[in-house]
């Protein structure tokens, strides 16, 4: 409520507790806060069947982010996005250009452009970008390979990990990221909403 009062377009939400344990922990406090905002909310984290993309939306939760589901099952992606369309977001989780699954625990053999790629072809419309070793440490994002992503892709990528300044999101928009998502620096208060608002708005 406190993010949506400040002007927040859109909230994230992870289930950390579902990411490790393969199916969602947490959905009785997430339809709470799909249900109380009225700004659009987007979850991930241990989602696995489609039965659970279906629960989630008809929760209120605009928009649902699948990771290791799509490594593992590449046909629950493609029936997902032939179901749900606009709703499924893509989260390509990267340790060094090669993408982690599994809570971020297991890192595969596969470059984050190239299993993007792959998505692309399933019917994917939409990417979170993660580096995963700036997730949470203030630092800043990882440009080069957002930049890659969003060449190499041509459509709409969400940037994560390590924002933490206003030049970081000029930075971002400048490089074409759709948008960026914002976790530690609005708690630490690196990153002041409102303000980061305004100045974004009038890039």
């Amino acid at each position: 409520m406190k993010w949506q009062s400040l002007g927040a377009p859109r909230l994230h939400l992870v289930d950390l507790d579902g990411a490790v344990a393969g199916e969602l922990c947490n959905l009785r406090v997430i339809k709470e806060i799909a249900s109380g905002l009225w700004i659009p909310t987007q979850l991930g984290g241990g989602i696995r069947q489609l039965e659970t993309i279906a629960e989630i939306l008809k929760a209120g939760v605009e928009r649902v982010i699948l990771g290791t589901t799509a490594v593992e099952d590449p046909e629950l992606v493609k029936e997902a996005c032939r179901k749900f369309q606009e709703s499924i977001i893509i989260s390509l989780d990267a340790r060094e250009g090669y993408l982690a699954i599994r809570g971020w625990r297991q890192v595969t053999e596969m470059t984050v452009v190239e299993f993007a790629k792959s998505m692309v072809r399933l019917g994917v419309r939409r990417f979170v970008h993660t580096d995963i070793s700036r997730d949470g440490t203030l630092t800043e994002p990882n440009f080069t390979s957002t930049a890659e992503l969003i060449e190499a892709v041509k459509l709409p990528v969400i940037a994560s990990g390590g924002v933490t300044s206003l030049n970081h999101l000029k930075m971002l928009e400048k490089l074409g990221a759709e948008g960026a998502i914002i976790g530690k620096a609005l708690y630490t208060g690196d990153i002041k909403l409102k303000q980061a608002l305004a100045e974004i708005n009038r890039l």
